[in-house]
C-alpha cells in the first residue's frame, strides 16, 4: 500500500514539475518543437509512474505463479499501450502545430483535405502497431496471427472489392485533381457542384438543389465534364427572319447583333455573326458570343435576347416562324 502511495505522489511530483517549471523553460525557447514534446509526455509519462508503482507493489507481495505471470503480462501490455498512446500525441501535435497552418496559408484546396486523411491514416497505423506489439508482450505469436489475418483478409478484399476500388478512386481524385471543392461538373447525368470530397464517395449538389452521393470508382470508369474550368460559356443563337427581308435589313440585322454583342460588358470580344441558311421558312443568321468565366450565364443571356428583340422590333425586322402555304389545285 505504501508502494502505490508513494507511486501516485510521484506522478502528482512530476505533473506538478512538468506543469509549473518545464513547461516555463520551455516557453522561453523560440521553437515550440520543445513545447510539443513536453505536452505530449507529460500525461503518458505521469501513467507509466503509476503503472511501474503498480507493478513494483504487486511484486513485492507473494501470489502463485500463474497469478505472477498474468500480473507480468498486464504490465508489458500497458505499457505497450502507453507507448502507443505517447507516438500517437506526438505525432498529433506536429501535424496539429505545423501542417495545419501551412494547409491553410496555401491557395490549394487539396491539402485541406488531404491532412485530415493523412493524420487518420497515420493514427491508424500506430493504433495497428502498438496492438501488434502489446499482443506480442503478452506472449501470442504474432507471426501466426498475422498469417491467418493475412487469409482472411484476402477473402474479405474479394468482398469488399467496390469499396477498395472506391479508396483508390478517392486516392486518383487528390492525386489528378480532375476537380475541386465548389467546381460545378457533370457525370451519369448528375449536373451540380462539388461540396465533399471523401476518401470512399463525393457529395454533388445538383442544380435542383439535391445532395448526391457518388461513389469515387465512377470518376475513374466513367468520363467527367468539369464545367468550372471553361475560360468562358460559348452560346450560339440561331435566329430566322421572313423571306421578305430585302438585303439592307439582313445586312441592319447582322451590324446590330455584332453591335450587341461586342457592347455587353459581361461578352468577350471575340463576336461572330453570319448569314448561314436558306431555311424552309426562314432566312437564318447565325449569332455566336463568349460569355466571360466570373460573370452570370443566365442573366447575360437575358439581355443579350432582350436588347435583340428591342433593336429588331425598332427597325422593322421581323423574326420567322414555321409557316407552310398549301396551294389547291380546281377542277372543272
Amino acid at each position: 500500500m505504501l508502494i502505490l502511495l508513494g507511486s501516485f505522489i510521484i506522478a502528482k511530483m512530476i505533473y506538478w514539475i512538468f506543469g509549473n517549471v518545464i513547461k516555463r523553460i520551455t516557453s522561453r525557447s523560440k521553437t515550440k518543437i520543445d513545447d510539443i514534446i513536453v505536452d505530449t509526455l507529460e500525461e503518458p509519462v505521469i501513467l507509466s509512474m503509476t503503472i511501474f508503482g503498480l507493478w513494483y507493489g504487486f511484486r513485492q507481495l507473494v501470489f502463485p505463479e500463474t497469478i505472477d505471470n498474468w500480473i507480468n503480462l498486464v504490465y508489458h501490455v500497458l505499457v505497450a499501450i502507453t507507448v502507443t498512446w505517447l507516438v500517437a500525441r506526438l505525432v498529433d501535435a506536429i501535424i496539429r502545430e505545423y501542417l495545419i497552418p501551412l494547409a491553410e496559408k496555401s491557395e490549394s484546396t487539396v491539402d485541406d483535405q488531404m491532412i485530415p486523411l493523412i493524420r487518420k491514416g497515420l493514427r491508424s497505423i500506430i493504433g495497428i502497431l502498438g496492438i501488434i506489439v502489446a499482443l506480442n508482450n503478452a506472449g501470442y505469436n504474432v507471426g501466426a496471427l498475422l498469417a491467418g489475418l493475412g487469409i482472411g483478409g484476402l477473402a474479405l478484399a474479394m468482398a469488399a472489392k467496390d469499396t477498395v476500388a472506391n479508396i483508390f478512386g478517392g486516392i486518383t481524385i487528390f492525386t489528378d485533381k480532375p476537380f475541386r471543392i465548389n467546381d460545378r461538373i457533370k457525370i451519369d447525368g448528375f449536373d451540380g457542384n462539388i461540396t465533399e470530397i471523401g476518401i470512399r464517395s463525393t457529395r454533388l449538389k445538383t442544380l435542383e438543389g439535391r445532395i448526391v452521393t457518388i461513389p469515387n470508382s465512377k470518376f475513374t470508369d466513367g468520363m467527367v465534364e468539369n464545367i468550372s474550368s471553361e475560360p468562358s460559356r460559348k452560346v450560339v443563337l440561331n435566329l430566322g427572319l421572313v423571306y421578305e427581308t430585302s438585303v439592307e435589313l439582313m445586312e441592319k440585322a447582322m451590324e446590330l447583333l455584332k453591335q450587341i454583342g461586342t457592347e455587353n460588358p459581361s461578352t468577350e470580344d471575340d463576336v461572330l455573326v453570319g448569314f448561314n441558311d436558306f431555311g424552309a421558312s426562314s432566312l437564318g443568321i447565325v449569332f455566336i458570343y463568349y460569355i466571360r468565366k466570373s460573370e452570370d450565364i443566365l442573366n447575360t443571356q437575358t439581355t443579350i435576347n432582350l436588347a435583340i428583340k428591342k433593336e429588331f422590333e425598332k427597325h422593322g425586322l421581323e423574326l420567322a416562324f414555321p409557316t407552310q402555304t398549301v396551294y389547291t389545285i380546281r377542277s372543272n
